[in-house]
């Protein structure tokens, strides 16, 4: 049986023969997306850690200069559908240089509405600069369902939020902090009953808690578009932890952070002299 919940994001990782050339591609759009090989030294990984360890600590954020991605649509829909999602997709821009440009000559973010098989069905994208290393033909996110129809509250919760993974923001729910609060038994029996996720899904979306890489130093939100809504009877101290249905304030100014806009400072004016006395 399907769940009455609202249907959650699966955000896409890479094949494991695929992701030291992607963590190659991330450094060079983004130097800063390299980890610091020292701390990997100081947290165990031995002399030199693995070029497959190094991979996986690697971020995916686009860089200072702003991203501007083109979008597909690999499955079609109408002129006026196409318009909508794009339009949320750009909701980022509001703070930060994001700019999210219809295309079909080749785009970089190919955008599906897959509701089989299974593992490709419901919402997802992959993150950040791992678009470059998905397959031309392969969509890099999917909205299954969505039409004109949909709800423009599932288009902010769901477009919006897919958007941000392909900026480069993970989930705010694996937040060790917030992985802490949860009790893993009630969390795999709930969602086994909820969404019908093996005890694995489970762990890989709410009990696995994200690497330090992706976190830069910004409080935990947890009413971030990219947080979920984890109810009370799966926590440990039976509060539950909100979740996000929109951009927040937080989230905005996180975006603005990583991508900021140009500045636009004033002209410079050459500073008045005065004339010489008339002899």
């Amino acid at each position: 049986m399907r769940s009455s919940r609202l249907v959650l994001c699966r955000p896409r990782s890479l094949p494991r023969e695929r992701r030291i050339e992607a963590a190659r591609i991330a450094t060079g759009i983004n130097p800063a997306n390299a980890p610091d090989i020292g701390r990997l030294m100081r947290m165990g990984f031995g002399v030199r850690p693995t070029p497959s360890r190094i991979a996986l600590v690697t971020s995916t954020y686009w860089g200072k200069g702003g991203v501007r991605l083109t979008v597909g649509f690999m499955d079609g829909g109408s002129k006026e559908l196409r318009a909508r999602i794009i339009l949320h997709l750009n909701a980022w821009s509001k703070s930060a240089n994001v700019k999210f440009v219809a295309s079909e000559v080749d785009p970089d973010v190919r955008i599906a509405r897959l509701d089989s098989p299974p593992e490709d069905a419901g919402y997802w994208s992959h993150v950040g600069t791992d678009i470059r290393g998905v397959p031309r033909d392969q969509p890099t996110m999917n909205l299954e369902g969505f039409t004109m129809r949909t709800p423009e509250s599932e288009y902010r919760r769901v477009v919006r939020h897919e958007a941000g993974h392909t900026l480069g923001f993970d989930h705010e729910h694996l937040r060790r902090e917030l992985v802490s609060k949860i009790d893993p038994a009630k969390a795999i029996a709930y969602f086994a009953e909820t969404d019908e996720w093996t005890a694995e899904e489970t762990r890989e979306q709410v009990l696995t808690p994200l690497e330090q890489r992706s976190i830069r130093g910004t409080r935990i939100d947890p009413r971030s578009i990219m947080c979920y809504d984890i109810p009370a009877e799966i926590t440990f101290d039976n509060t539950a932890i909100v979740g996000g249905i929109d951009i927040n304030t937080t989230d905005y100014a996180f975006a603005a952070k990583l991508y900021p806009k140009p500045s636009r400072e004033p002209p410079k004016t050459r500073p008045r002299t005065k004339s010489s006395p008339k002899r």
